[in-house]
């Protein structure tokens, strides 16, 4: 399901620049809990053991520091473990992409574009 823009609850279309083109594909994924608000943008990676995804770290060691997908809408993990969209394939902004510690878009940009993510540096 394709939610980009869209304020919950209002029905009110807010256009942002996060996707720039190409075939969109998402995939229903889990959150690790107790990490707050992944934000819509978010550079995700995979924790090995669990199958989990958590913002992407450059420090990891869990498997989490390999950037694979990117957050479709904002996931609140505050209570616990939760379901989230996340883009398996697509055309991003690099600069609205919300990058994790350690982490820019020349450190994520060769492991996305190995799964189908594609960063384009956009002028504004």
């Amino acid at each position: 399901m394709f939610e980009a823009g869209f304020t919950k609850g209002e029905g009110v279309f807010s256009p942002d620049t996060l996707i720039v083109g190409g075939t969109l594909r998402d995939r229903k994924v889990v959150f690790s809990g107790g990490n707050g608000v992944v934000p819509r943008g978010a550079v995700v990676g995979k924790v090995t053991a669990t199958g989990e995804h958590l913002i992407s770290a450059a420090a990891a060691s869990d498997g989490s520091q390999v950037p694979t997908a990117i957050v479709v809408s904002d996931v609140d993990t505050t209570g616990g473990d939760a379901e989230g969209l996340v883009y398996v394939s697509g055309d991003f902004n690099a600069g609205a992409l919300t990058y994790g510690a350690g982490h820019t878009a020349a450190t994520v940009r060769d492991a996305l574009r190995g799964g189908g993510i594609f960063l384009a540096d956009v002028m504004a």
